[in-house]
């Protein structure tokens, strides 16, 4: 396992005193797809938070997701896809997407509560709305539908992540097509088990379990690790799945231990003035037999404000058109303001 980081620096006269003032950066390759990602324009990593009572005022008597509109404002799917039109599991909805991704795109709230902190959210709350949009996975491929390949979910929690809603909840979607990032993964891990002859993702879980640098823990079957070359500005978390190749495969043991890993993420970046994040899974594709070198894992990916007060995001030209990445800290630092939660 070969972690590649090509150490740069930028040099120039300081404005004040006109001495020579040295910058480092690195450029890191991902092991797996070689994609880049720059370590650099580092920065505190510790953000004010806002004055959330006045974000969220007023958001609840429009929201969809809150209880007392979600069964009348909601969409519905047609019988022939799903009896009913929604499915529902405690006080968690799952309905069709309004502004579908796919042609199975699903919204699946998190309860009934409108706003909820980081630090707040329970392990059971997380781990139910998994198993609802399992339920309709679950569903999918017992029916044989030819989108029931690649089996999605991904969270949004607040603005800054892309959320549009307050509500927690999740997008869920099934697709035969896999989205670029998931099917460069598959294609790459597919070509390292031909060359090497074992599975990235186990080889990846001994190395860091190893060197413990960017390790963080295991909970149950699932292996915790900062992301060496990350995407997002205060670094990524990967969970990876011992044994596990595709969503379905995921046992009731294993939602609860990847929910209970989420609430330890949380709270460890609220520390740190994060209240926004991206969270995907990232799986490989059902019904595929020789799917062996595939390994369902999962990107926890913080997000934030380059300037709170003009509301500028943490994604400009670089990420957007380059696609190449900006992490404003070393991974190996951030492991050590998370690794105590676990």
């Amino acid at each position: 396992m070969k972690f590649e980081a090509i150490t740069r620096e930028s040099v120039f006269l300081d404005a004040n005193t006109m001495e020579h003032k040295r910058i480092p950066n690195e450029i890191r390759k991902d092991p797996l797809t070689g994609k880049t990602s720059r370590i650099c324009h580092f920065r505190d990593l510790k953000w004010k938070k806002p004055d959330f009572d006045k974000l969220i005022a007023g958001t609840e008597k429009w929201c969809p997701f809150c209880p007392d509109k979600v069964m009348n404002v909601t969409p519905r799917f047609p019988e022939e896809l799903v009896p009913n039109g929604r499915m529902s599991l405690d006080d968690k909805v799952l309905f069709p997407n309004i502004a579908p991704y796919d042609r199975l795109s699903a919204v699946a709230t998190l309860g009934s509560r409108h706003y909820i902190p980081m630090t707040e959210f329970e392990p059971d709350r997380i781990a139910q709305g998994f198993q609802l949009a399992m339920k309709f996975f679950k569903h999918l491929q017992a029916i044989n539908h030819p989108e029931s390949v690649y089996h999605l979910l991904s969270w949004n929690y607040m603005p800054a992540s892309g959320s549009s809603v307050i509500h927690p909840h999740f997008q869920v979607f099934a697709s035969s097509f896999a989205p670029n990032h998931l099917r460069e993964k598959l294609d790459a891990a597919k070509t390292y088990m031909r060359t090497n002859g074992t599975n990235y993702w186990d080889d990846l879980t001994q190395a860091e379990a190893s060197n413990q640098k960017r390790f963080l823990g295991t909970i149950g079957r699932t292996n915790w690790l900062t992301v060496f070359a990350p995407l997002g500005v205060a670094g990524d978390v990967t969970a990876i799945v011992d044994g596990v190749r595709t969503t379905l495969e995921l046992s009731d043991e294993d939602v609860y231990d990847i929910a209970l890993g989420l609430t330890k993420l949380m709270t460890a970046y609220d520390r740190m003035g994060i209240y926004n994040f991206n969270m995907s899974f990232f799986p490989g594709a059902e019904n595929d037999d020789n799917a062996d070198y595939a390994r369902f894992h999962l990107i926890f990916s913080p997000r934030t404000y380059f300037n709170p007060k003009l509301g500028t995001p943490d994604v400009a030209s670089l990420k957007s058109l380059y696609n190449e990445s900006v992490c404003m800290g070393f991974p190996e630092e951030i492991n050590q303001m998370l690794k105590s939660e676990f």
